[in-house]
């Protein structure tokens, strides 16, 4: 059974990799953000599947909650900052 955690962790590791690609080669902000609040879910869920590994869940519960109020947090915070700029577009190219 604990092959089966440690193969997801491996994929949830792969799929934050391709998701840093988008965050990092993103055509917009918008996707920008999006990209990172998938990387911030996706860790919430693989501190999960560590804490399960490690046998110490209840310890992790604690730190991926914290985690994800903050990933929520910092998302809303900087989507609202970007749909307030005065003049500006949320599309990094000028297009």
């Amino acid at each position: 059974m604990d092959t089966v955690f440690l193969l997801a962790a491996l994929g949830m590791m792969v799929s934050i990799a391709l998701a840093m690609i988008r965050v990092v080669g993103g055509p917009t902000v918008l996707d920008r953000i999006v990209g990172v609040n998938v990387i911030g879910s996706e860790t919430t869920v693989l501190l999960l599947i560590i804490g399960y590994l490690f046998d110490a869940v209840s310890m992790f519960v604690d730190i991926a909650i914290a985690y994800a109020m903050l990933n929520f947090i910092l998302s809303i915070g900087v989507t609202k900052f970007f749909l307030r700029r005065k003049g500006r577009t949320l599309r990094s190219d000028k297009s």
